[in-house]
């Protein structure tokens, strides 16, 4: 029960003691953000299928930790900008060039360069990322500070994740398996699908 006398009733809570809240229907951020205070240690899965049409996944990109990410900053995808949505970005380097404080998330000029200029260095680092455009998106899941999964039913899950400083909202792709061996073996919502071979530089 929570301290407002609010009951309650987790609908998966696993040995490790991580608790799984599936959620079919629409939810106010007041009722989220109860359950997220109450449960702490809390991973969100949210059925998906209702909303799939208005959920596009774009290309693909580099692990944000991997060296070929460190110098890059993508321009936004968004369903009908078919640049983008190819993968486009610009050269923090660059940027830096002509503004010697500028951080990542101000960069929004420069030379515009394509994804297939290193379209070898991201499919090595690829680690489940992409780029994706939620048409009319359920705001309140955006917000969520417990990780959010969404399940369109098939072999994968869908994760909301923020890619780096500059901001850039993106999704990495869980395979259920991962997702179901996690939950089992992990004690923090946060470890899930984190652990993975060190990105090579080289």
């Amino acid at each position: 029960m929570a301290a407002d006398g609010e009951i309650h009733r987790a609908d998966i809570k696993t040995p490790t003691g991580i608790v799984i809240e599936v959620q079919h229907s629409a939810m106010t951020d007041l009722e989220r953000q109860s359950r997220e205070t109450f449960y702490g240690n809390l991973v969100w899965v949210i059925d998906g299928r209702g909303f799939r049409d208005n959920f596009d996944i774009y290309h693909m990109l580099p692990d944000p930790r991997a060296e070929v990410a460190q110098d890059v900053v993508w321009s936004k995808a968004q369903r009908h900008m078919n640049g983008a949505n190819a993968g486009m970005f610009f050269r923090w380097s660059e940027a830096r060039q002509e503004r010697p404080g500028i951080t990542k998330d101000q960069v929004t000029f420069g030379w515009i360069h394509g994804l297939r200029d290193i379209q070898t260095e991201v499919e090595q680092a690829y680690r489940g990322h992409h780029q994706y455009d939620w048409v009319r998106p359920r705001q309140t899941w955006l917000d969520a500070s417990c990780p959010v999964y969404i399940d369109f039913g098939d072999d994968r899950l869908v994760k909301l994740e923020i890619y780096d400083e500059s901001g850039l909202r993106c999704i990495r792709l869980v395979s259920r398996r991962k997702f179901v061996h996690d939950v089992m073996t992990e004690t923090e919502a946060t470890a899930i699908a984190t652990r993975f071979y060190p990105i090579s530089s080289t």
